[in-house]
Parts: structure tokens; sequence; C-alpha cells
């Protein structure tokens, strides 16, 4: 029997003892173990990943009648194939987000959650997509398509595709999907800007079934003729607020909505992001049907995996101050014993505008349970984020330095803050717990009061009340060289856990 380095490229193989009885080729079934891929795909040391972390997570689903959630993976009567590769890569229980999303795509619905980077939602819409996929087959997509065979400038038809904003988010998803379909018929590839793009079109000439692209990519691979989304009955759009929000509404909708995708309500599609404006869910229900929501709390917030820490740093003064910042981090990341497979350590060198944005790259640590580190250089240029800033490390339980509260103090409106209520901070509570922040990026738009949709974790934790000033924070003395002193301040607790 000649077989496939599964999730490399397609070569021939005898699959007659592999074949349903009407003769077609039966996904559902593993095909033999590939050692070398094996080691390649799941060898990395997960130690440090704690998944009890996860377990006080506040997660809210609303809309029509959605399902029950689950509480592990064997709940979910998964297949084979999927089974064995969520044990290789060794994830003993499912995530909050996984916990809701699972039985939601499992039962075929849309979904809009509102989820952060590092939550586990990658998982949360790989593994009901592949396992659907593993149990129907490739039914109705040109067999060219699935052989392999006869390489050249051929069309492709993907099964599923997820868009993603940027270079690096694509190549995160499509490293997952290729553990995902270790051991099956399937075959993702990946495509976008900045990149050779003959090499993939070369790559797609082996055979695509789940397609990760950039948006810009995918439209130019299309208007080549080298994809086509007739067959694609499965749409992820990954961090959708800030693809909707930076300017590719016009491309997702010439993927989406004006070729031959198939059309709202034939095709399952699922939107994930770390935060859903209201704004953005109205632009975004154009792409969805009859969509469950789900609310999930921050990770970094009732987990406190992100520990995070603002500096008062001048504009003159931060690239002085960075350098002794890694020369700090290079002698002590590794003696603690930190296991961050991707980043060990984001530092706003320059923070960002809006608190959004702020979430979504501090979400690059401190993910799947692991241990994370968000640094930042706050000055005067800064003043417009105090008070989110101080809403969100309040909520997280983070440590606050002195300074940041007098200005957000100083800050403080008079009457009705203007804009309407936060997005982050004490933003109404979770469900059933009332009284603190929850740390939801975003709430469905579409429930006139508080949602009455299922709730799961602890909702009543880590609340902050806005009341009577910052008094319970103002014996904590900033400063922190790594477990010295920035500026001459009292000398703050080891930044890596050790004191």
């Amino acid at each position: 029997m000649r077989t496939r380095n599964a999730g490399q490229g397609y070569n021939r193989w005898d699959n007659r003892q592999d074949c349903a009885a009407d003769g077609r080729e039966d996904w559902s079934v593993p095909l033999p173990r590939n050692e070398r891929l094996e080691q390649e795909l799941f060898g990395g040391d997960n130690t440090g990943i704690n998944f009890d972390k996860y377990e006080d997570i506040p997660v809210e689903a609303t809309g029509d009648s959605p399902p029950p959630h689950v509480e592990s993976f064997e709940d979910c009567k998964l297949g084979e194939i999927i089974r064995n590769n969520i044990v290789l890569s060794k994830y003993s229980k499912p995530t909050p987000v996984q916990k809701f999303a699972l039985p939601i795509v499992l039962g075929k619905r849309d979904l809009m959650a509102c989820a952060q980077t590092g939550s586990g939602k990658t998982a949360a819409f790989l593994v009901p997509i592949l396992n659907q996929i593993y149990e129907s087959g490739p039914s109705g997509v040109p067999q060219g398509n699935q052989q392999g065979r006869g390489y050249g400038r051929r069309k492709m038809y993907p099964l599923a595709l997820v868009l993603a904003p940027t270079r690096e988010l694509a190549s995160q998803i499509y490293d997952e999907a290729r553990k995902f379909a270790y051991r099956s018929r399937l075959r993702p590839c990946v495509v976008y800007g900045g990149a050779d793009i003959g090499a993939q079109m070369r790559d797609l000439d082996r055979g695509c079934h789940l397609l990760v692209a950039t948006p810009g990519r995918l439209v130019d691979m299309m208007e080549r003729g080298k994809i086509g989304l007739d067959h694609c009955t499965f749409l992820v759009l990954d961090e959708a607020d800030r693809m909707l929000d930076m300017g590719f509404e016009p491309q997702i909708r010439r993927i989406v909505e004006k070729d031959t995708m198939p059309s709202v309500g034939k095709r399952q599609t699922l939107m994930f992001s770390a935060t859903f404006p209201k704004e953005i869910q109205v632009l975004a229900r154009d792409f969805l049907d009859n969509y469950i929501f789900l609310a999930v709390g921050r990770v970094g917030s009732t987990s406190e995996n992100i520990t995070q820490k603002v500096v008062w740093v001048e504009e003159n003064e931060k690239r002085s101050f960075l350098l002794d910042l890694l020369n700090a981090s290079d002698h002590q990341v590794a003696a603690r014993g930190l296991d961050i497979p991707n980043v060990r350590h984001v530092i706003n060198f320059d923070l960002p505008s809006d608190i959004e944005e702020y979430v979504h790259r501090i979400g690059r640590t401190g993910r799947v349970g692991n241990l994370g580190l968000a640094t930042s250089f706050f000055n005067e240029k800064n003043k417009n984020i105090t008070r989110d800033m101080m809403d969100l490390l309040v909520e997280a339980n983070q440590e606050v330095p002195p300074w940041l509260e007098s200005l957000a103090y100083d800050s403080r409106p008079i009457g009705p803050r203007r804009g309407g209520p936060r997005r982050f901070g004490n933003s109404g509570g979770g469900g059933s717990g009332g009284g603190g922040g929850s740390g939801f990026g975003g709430r469905d738009y579409r429930q006139n009061k508080a949602p009455q949709g299922k709730n799961f974790g602890n909702q009543g934790s880590g609340g902050y009340s806005n009341q009577g000033g910052f008094s319970h924070y103002n014996q904590y003395q900033y400063g922190g060289n790594y477990g010295g002193s920035y500026g001459g301040g009292a000398p703050a607790n080891d930044w890596w856990g050790g004191n």
C-alpha cells in the first residue's frame, strides 16, 4: 500500500479497505501513523499549560435555543480521528469557549463568539468543523481536488474557509489545522500576502480542503481562477471585528457575497473576536443566520494568566528602557521556567490609542493556560486611555501603579460619561452573579435587557465597583526592575513570581 504523509502532501494510495458501502472513501477512518510527522506536530513540550485556570471564566450564550454546553470532549461524540488528535495535543479538558462552541457548531448553528485570543477559540472551530467533514466526506466536490493528480494550474474547491486579518494569525491557525488533520484525508493550506504567491499556488495544487487565508491574498487567488468557493460550506472569520473595522469589509463582502460561496443559511458561518461592539455586530449579522452569541470572559481577567505591567517612560527614554528590559528578560525568562510556546513577553513600546487594540496585543501571550507577561510604556501621549487602562487592570486583578490611579481619578467625569458605558471594567457584571465586571469584550446587542441565556463559570468573582475611589489599592508601591525598582520606587514583587 502506498500512503501519503498525512497533513502534508498528497500521494496516491490504495484506499480500497477504507471505502463505505456505496464505494466512496470513508473519511472517518484514520490513515496509518507517521511517526516523523507526529513528532513534528505534537512533539513540543506542553508543560505549564494549566486548564484548571479556566474554570472560573464566565460565559453567556444568547439566541434562539442554544444547545447545552459540555464538560468534556467525550460529551461531544467526536470521531476517532479528532479524538486521537486531541489526546496527542495534550488537551485534558475543553476551555470555556470550547465547552459552549463545540455543541453549537456540531449542531450546525451559526455563531458569533466574543473570545480573546489565547482562550482556545481556534480549536473551538477547527475541531467541530473538521469532525463534520470527516463524517460526511468530500461529497459533491470535483474529484481532481481530492486525488491530487495531474498537477497544474487547477482550480481548488475548499470545503472550509478561515479568514484572518494578519499573516501571523493565519499561520497560527494553519499550524493548529495540521494537528487536527493528522491521519486524515483532509489537507489544509494557507495563503497570505507578503509571501511568494507562486509557492502558495504550487502548494494549493497538491490539494486543499481547508483553506486559511487573509482577505487580500484570497481575492487575488480567486481572480486568478485558482480558488473557487462553490463547495465551501464552512466559513470562519477570526478576529472579525478587526477585519471589519480596519477596512477589510469590501474584500470580505466580495468573497462571501459576490462570488460562488453558498449563501447565508446554506453554509455554516462562525465569527470570533476579542471584542464585538454593537456597530460591528450590526454589520456582521449580514453574514449569519439565526446565530447564537457567546460572550466569554477575557483570559487574563479571572484567570490572571497574563501579568500586566504599566510603566511611566518618557518618550525620549523608551529606547534605553527597552534595552534594559530586554536584558533583564534574557536573564530571567528561562530561570523562572516559563513555557510559552510562541510569545513569552509582549512589550507595548507605543501604546495603541484604544483599549480594544491593547486587549488584542496582550492576547498574544498567556495562551491556553500558560503564564504570560505584558509590559506597557505609558506617558503623556497615552492619557486618552487612562480610565480604560485603569478599569482593565483592576478588573484583571493586576497591580496598579499609584500614578495611574491618580491620573484616572483626576480624569473622572463630573456628569455621566460621554459616549455611553465603557466596554470594559464595571460593565454590568456577569449573569446571575451580578455586581462585578465580567471581562466580556461585547454583549449580544439583540438583548434589550440583561441576557437570560445559559451561564457558565463564576459569574460573581473578580468584580470591581468604581465607588468611593481606589482606596484598596493605595498601599501598592510600584517599582519592579524584575525584582528591583524603577525610578527609586520601593522594591516590587518579582515579576516572574519567584520573590
